[in-house]
């Protein structure tokens, strides 16, 4: 692929990714600015915050699919993409997310997105990844805590599966959703992190 297309599709998916549809959907809603809300976290999980459930699902689902529409673009104009390559390009999606420049680069904490970006490389990969994360969270009632060890199943995968290429990959993207997750790490190591609450 010559490099001026890796570079259209690089823009392209980090432009996909840095959409804040959990800053926009909320406010169409009347919701307010959720960047005042909770933990002013850019995401599914603070707008779920805001009490309406419907729209905290809407972003998630459109969050998802932000990592997952880069694959399908990338599979609609080529047949045969060596993997490592279409993970390269597609993890723009995340780093939109995470990095959007239309909010001065502070954006959502990734994990949505990612889970799309796993959907987009196998189904089962990101199936594992959501079951995963129920189980932890039906046991410890902690979004963060159940993402941070859900993240882990990629890397375990890559290394068992892959060359050490892509392993290397996933590790760099497990580090840097982990980093967005610092805060949540300190107040779950002091016993302050809010948990998920099953009914209002």
């Amino acid at each position: 692929m010559p490099l001026s297309i890796n570079f259209i599709f690089i823009i392209l998916f980090y432009i996909i990714g840095s959409i804040p549809f959990a800053l926009i959907l909320p406010k169409l809603f009347g919701l307010g600015d959720i960047r005042n809300i909770g933990s002013g976290n850019v995401g599914a999980t603070n707008v779920l915050r805001t009490g309406n459930r419907f729209v905290a699902v809407m972003v998630l689902c459109l969050d998802v699919l932000k990592g997952l529409l880069p694959y399908l673009l990338l599979n609609s104009f080529f047949d045969n993409i060596e993997l490592f390559h279409a993970v390269l390009l597609c993890h723009f999606a995340i780093l939109g997310h995470i990095f959007p420049i239309w909010l001065k680069f502070k954006g959502g904490k990734g994990v949505a997105t990612y889970i799309g970006f796993l959907f987009g490389i196998n189904i089962f990969l990101g199936l594992f990844f959501i079951i995963v994360w129920l189980i932890i969270a039906l046991i410890s009632r902690y979004s963060s805590l159940s993402s941070i060890v859900a993240l882990l199943i990629a890397p375990i995968y890559f290394y068992i599966n892959y060359n050490n290429y892509i392993s290397i990959f996933s590790l760099y993207l497990f580090l840097l959703i982990i980093l967005k997750h610092r805060e949540n790490i300190k107040r779950l190591i002091n016993r302050t992190e809010n948990k998920i609450k099953l009914s209002k």
